[in-house]
Order: C-alpha cells, then structure tokens, then sequence
C-alpha cells in the first residue's frame, strides 16, 4: 500500500511560481514512476509531468514544457513540481500518483492540492 500526500498548492499571480510536493509512504518509493497530473471541473485529467524512477527519464505535457520541472528525491521519498510562469490556464487541482508496477498505469493517488492562478 503507498498513500501519496501532496502539499506545496495555493493562490499565486501570473507570472509567479509555486513549488509541489509529494510525500510518499511505503519502502519501495525509489522503484516507481511518479506523475503529476492536474484536472479542472469539466476537462478531463491532463499528465503535467512524469518521472522515472531514478529521475534521469522526464516526460511533459507541451503545455508546460519550459516552465514546469519534476524532481524527486528518493532518500526523502518525495516528488517535487517547480511550477514557474504560472498562466491562468494552469489553474486547477494537481494530483500525484504512483505507477508501482512500472506498467503506464497509475495506480496510488493523492488527494490534490489546488493551484489557482490570478490574473
């Protein structure tokens, strides 16, 4: 069983950053692929970023790309979003999930962190 709490979300102006964080459980932190996905009432659920597990492999959705990084730190069993140049459009409840068998499917979630972005 992995259980996933983010942190890091809030109210932010465009133009400004925000970091996320992921704090995970669980002995075997340091094999998963770990995302970050976000979704808005309505739309379906969009992958941000995703990360491999020794962090040397990274995948973003084109949408962030250049202003979004994933991180992780496996000695903390942690996985951070820097979130800079936020838009508007970025706003929206940001998930962290675990793909523990390595299969492309995410099995652990987070509860999520909203990230609203002024204008």
């Amino acid at each position: 069983q992995v259980q996933l709490v983010e942190s890091g979300g809030g109210l932010v102006q465009a133009g400004g950053s925000l970091r996320l964080s992921c704090a995970a459980s669980g002995r075997t932190f340091g094999s998963y692929r770990m995302g970050w996905f976000r979704q808005t009432p309505g739309k379906a659920r969009e992958a941000v970023a995703t990360i491999s597990w020794n962090g040397l492999s990274t995948v973003y959705a084109d949408s962030v790309k250049g202003r979004f990084t994933i991180s992780r730190d496996n000695t903390k069993a942690t996985v951070y979003l820097q979130m800079n140049s936020l838009k508007p459009e970025d706003t929206a409840v940001y998930y962290c999930a675990a793909d523990s068998r390595s299969s492309g499917h995410y099995d652990y979630w987070g509860q999520g962190t909203q990230v609203t972005v002024s204008s």
